[in-house]
């Protein structure tokens, strides 16, 4: 895992695209501060760049950074959450401005997984994390059902948990308001 999170932070410090595991699918990640990098990822996705995608970190004293105002809730929803957990949020910030959906919110996940938590800690930055399948096509359970496609499009693909044929179970996923309000998206 050491040389995969190695070679995998190169590839995000000049700006590239990396395949990589996280705590629900294999994901595209980039550095969630870089325009190009995003707009790379939305070109390799075939997909329309208003559709937004979601960033992970690695911890929730980063949520400060990228959130004008973390509503207080969003701290027990975190600890509390038996599963992964995607939360929308108003007052983004900080983050490149084509991965920022009109409203001003974005999709922030705290992940646990060892691979993806490590390698944004060590990146001290969020990375952005959308399914490894183009736009219209079913989102893949395991590294051996991502389309060849989206393999030779990134830079760089993490060998760790290859292997692994564990169905993925998706994020639940809510949106919070500034005050407090609570939308459930995805249970």
């Amino acid at each position: 895992m050491t040389d995969d999170i190695k070679a995998a932070l190169e590839v995000l410090q000049k700006g590239g695209v990396i395949l990589y595991p996280t705590d629900t699918i294999w994901g595209i990640g980039c550095d969630a501060c870089n325009e190009e990098a995003v707009k790379r990822i939305y070109a390799i996705k075939n997909r329309v760049d208003t559709k937004s995608m979601i960033v992970l970190m690695e911890n929730v004293a980063l949520l400060e950074r990228y959130i004008e105002e973390v509503p207080e809730i969003a701290y027990d929803l975190i600890e509390l959450s038996e599963k992964p957990m995607t939360i929308i949020y108003d007052g983004a910030r900080g983050l490149a401005k084509n991965l920022i959906a009109e409203d001003g919110s974005i999709g922030i996940r705290i992940t646990t997984e060892a691979f993806s938590s490590e390698l944004i800690r060590r990146f001290k930055r969020p990375v952005v994390s959308t399914s490894a399948n183009t736009s219209g096509k079913p989102s893949p359970n395991c590294f051996d059902e991502i389309d060849q496609e989206i393999i030779d499009a990134v830079d760089y693909v993490v060998k760790y948990r290859q292997d692994d044929t564990n169905k993925a179970v998706p994020s639940s996923i809510m949106k919070l308001g500034r005050g407090g309000e609570i939308k459930i998206i995805r249970p």
